[in-house]
């Protein structure tokens, strides 16, 4: 009885280990490849419990997320200036096709990258060849990095790989060029500046004597309506005296010594020297009259 046990603990046992070694499971950011004797069987790119040949069978499983292949250090590239400057980038790929992945570069991650890192160089090198330092910094910066994405991407899917996306971090000068190209940036915007404060200064000059101009014709017509004004005024006086001296002239010859009385005598400390007989007291020598 005992040995009875024994044997069917065995083989229990044994069901166990080759079940253990039959099944896998596939994660969902996995794809599983099912080699048999070397031979690609079975490729199997949905998650979830599958079976194998134990012994016979084995399994290899590879990444199907997005990587990032990032440069450690900027390239340096010419421009069609002959310039040079150094470039920072970074790819964004992913597996799309594990069996050909496999083929091509042993499904081996750091080939992978080499062979993406070379296509995206050259690429760059071309395409910067092309252009000015200008374009490469700021003006084109987008177009090339389009351009290179569909020239990495289809040379990647001979290999098993789809290029997500290919970005330049950062574009400069070298170290040794950069201070004499600001240096130049510099004493251009200074040109431009002192340019600029030239014209507004000729263009104050030209708008403050446009308003000292406009000042003395605004003054010149003021003082002429203002001459005229008086002018009517007093012809409008002299009129109105002429006309109440031609009425009664004894009368407005009285009241013009009243005032001039009254003007003489306003304080009681005025002192006047006349003569007795002058025609200053012409009306207070005949008060009756």
């Amino acid at each position: 009885m005992s040995s009875r046990l024994n044997v069917l603990g065995g083989l229990v046992a044994l069901v166990l280990v080759v079940l253990s070694m039959s099944l896998f499971t596939v994660d969902q950011r996995q794809y599983a490849l099912v080699f048999q004797l070397g031979e690609v069987k079975q490729v199997i790119t949905e998650p979830g419990l599958n079976f194998k040949v134990p012994m016979i069978q084995n399994v290899r499983f590879f990444d199907r997320r997005i990587l990032t292949l990032d440069s450690a250090d900027p390239e340096r590239f010419i421009t069609s200036e002959k310039k040079n400057v150094l470039v920072d980038s970074y790819i964004k790929w992913r597996i799309i096709d594990p069996k050909l992945y496999y083929i091509s570069v042993g499904g081996d991650e750091a080939r992978a990258r080499t062979r993406l890192s070379q296509t995206v160089n050259a690429g760059l090198r071309e395409e910067f060849g092309k252009r000015l330092v200008h374009d490469v910094i700021s003006g084109e910066r987008d177009k090339i990095m389009e351009q290179m994405r569909e020239k990495a991407d289809t040379d990647a899917r001979r290999i098993g790989v789809q290029i997500v996306d290919v970005r330049l971090k950062r574009v400069e000068l070298p170290d040794e060029v950069s201070g004499a190209v600001y240096s130049r940036m510099e004493a251009e915007r200074k040109r431009v500046a002192n340019e600029l404060r030239s014209e507004g200064a000729a263009e104050a000059e030209k708008i403050r004597a446009d308003a000292d101009r406009q000042r003395e014709v605004i003054i010149a017509e003021a003082y002429r309506d203002a001459q005229k004004t008086k002018g009517d005024g007093d012809a409008k006086a002299a009129a109105i005296y002429g006309d109440a001296f031609g009425k009664s002239p004894e009368f407005y010859a009285f009241y013009r010594s009243l005032e001039a009385y009254r003007n003489s005598f306003a304080n009681k400390s005025d002192v006047l020297v006349v003569e007795p007989n002058s025609d200053f007291f012409k009306y207070m020598k005949n008060v009756g009259r």
